[in-house]
């Protein structure tokens, strides 16, 4: 077999192949076979039909398309390994010359990677916010805790903004109730909003027993935007108070003994998460610089793919969420246009840092161990709210691994070039990013006992996700 490579562009090439007859033999072969299985000729047994019957019965060309469909993919396949072409989509594949018993040959046009020229990775610099815990961040995060163990007293007086009253709804539409559009024992917080429009200020000032009737246009349902009138009733109102901020509260809501212990602990927890949002946006700033300085042609296929699968997840959501796109876009402040615009770049980007990473990682022989992997899976699932078992059996029987790899791969390929990158706060500080931990504390050497624990949960998380692979892998065998 001969082939040759045509580059039509950055992300597009063509291959023309040229292919012996006797090199399709075993096609061929496979062709007579099965349609000697399919046939009944008198005189012959269902499968020992010789091929010379055949062509007198069926006729050469079925014989012939059949072998060439057979033959095509491995052909294929072979002339891109021939050509070190990496495919990112289906081939367009033409059959250009077709003589029996001589040649075969067929063109294949398709998208594929492109070459990546990267920069120098070591003068990357990058700046992100500073890390800082406000005495307000504290305040709300323990008022928040207070509200968690609040009490709810009934009160007689009208309903004030942060009362929780007990309510019943009811809208109309031309005098008859809109199909559920009634719900009776609703509670709900005066304030806190999201349920139905004009219903805060509707509630302001009723008491128990009262009764206001006002217009809001539905959110949802087969009237999504239509004007209706809803009647509220109040049945109850309740004040909830707060347990005092002391040292009983401490002991009853944590593990500390006094107050001021509580919100230290609450503090450190802030400024925790912050490093792990200040190490996220490191990575951005870091990757958004390497996307500058690397010029890569991205194929249009592959972002127009990447752009109908993402609009086809945000309508998923918006559906799930009870909104159109035309809520969503008066919630962001933007056009149609705008939103297209903006995610036909994000997409673009995310095309282009795929491969810009997979260049990094195959420079620097970046693999994945399996603890790597089954770390990647445990999250996945979790995050997914997923039985970490089925999770992986899923994408072992869909063959979602290689794309979980390369997700580890790529994570792997960007902190090493985070690493190498000069990252400062507003400040001027360098950020500290090679020994930050998951939960947001800075690793220390001499913390081996903590080590061996993480080790052992790593261990048995990786038995785990091996066994559900192996019992996957079983369960596929058997099908």
């Amino acid at each position: 077999m001969k082939s040759a490579v045509e580059t039509l562009g950055p992300t597009r090439a063509k291959l023309t192949v040229e292919v012996p007859f006797e090199e399709l033999k075993p096609s061929l072969d496979a062709a007579y076979k099965r349609i000697a299985q399919q046939i009944n000729v008198p005189g012959f047994r269902r499968g020992k039909v010789p091929a010379a019957i055949i062509d007198r019965q069926v006729g050469r060309g079925p014989v012939l398309d059949e072998a060439i469909n057979d033959a095509l993919p491995k052909l294929y396949v072979q002339a891109l390994q021939d050509n070190d072409l990496q495919p990112l989509a289906q081939p367009e594949i033409d059959i250009t010359k077709l003589e029996d018993n001589e040649t075969l040959e067929f063109t294949a046009e398709v998208d594929v990677r492109p070459e990546v020229e990267l920069p120098s990775l070591d003068g990357i610099e990058a700046t992100v916010d500073d890390v800082e815990v406000t005495d307000q961040d504290v305040e709300e995060q323990v008022q928040s805790l207070r509200e968690r163990f609040g009490t709810l007293l009934d009160v007689e007086r009208a309903a004030a903004e942060g009362d929780f009253v007990t309510i019943d709804l009811k809208a109309t539409k031309d005098g008859e109730v809109v199909e559920g559009g009634e719900a009776a024992g609703v509670s709900y917080q005066l304030g806190r909003g999201g349920m139905i429009d004009g219903l805060d200020e509707a509630l302001a000032g009723m008491s128990a027993g009262d009764v206001k009737t006002f217009s809001s246009t539905l959110a949802g349902g087969d009237l999504e935007g239509e004007d209706v009138e809803v009647e509220v009733t109040v049945t109850a109102v309740k004040e909830q108070q707060l347990p005092e901020l002391d040292d009983e509260f401490a002991q009853m809501a944590s593990e500390f003994d006094t107050v001021e212990e509580l919100i230290e602990d609450v503090r450190t927890r802030l400024l925790n998460g912050k490093r792990l949002e200040q190490a996220a946006a490191a990575r951005d700033a870091v990757l958004e610089k390497l996307l500058d300085l690397t010029e890569v042609p991205v194929p249009e296929g592959v972002v127009a793919e990447e752009l109908q699968a993402r609009r086809e997840s945000i309508q998923q959501q918006l559906a799930m969420a009870g909104m159109t796109m035309e809520q969503y876009l008066d919630n962001e402040e933007q056009t149609i246009d705008e939103f297209e615009g903006d995610l036909e770049k994000r997409v673009r980007d995310a095309v282009a840092a795929q491969f810009i990473l997979d260049e990094i990682a195959k420079q620097e022989e970046i693999g994945v161990e399996q603890n790597e992997l089954t770390e990647h899976m445990l999250r996945r699932a979790q995050q997914s709210g997923q039985n970490p078992n089925d999770y992986v059996k899923h994408m072992v029987e869909h063959n979602h691994i290689p794309e979980l790899v390369s997700e580890v791969v790529r994570g792997k390929a960007l902190a090493r070039v985070v690493e190498a990158a000069t990252v400062t706060d507003e400040s001027g500080n360098p950020v500290e990013l090679k020994n930050l931990r998951g939960d947001g504390t800075i690793g220390e050497p001499e913390a081996e006992a903590e080590a061996d624990t993480e080790a052992d949960i790593e261990a048995a998380a990786e038995e785990a996700v091996a066994e559900a692979v192996d019992e996957a892998q079983a369960d596929a065998d058997k099908g």
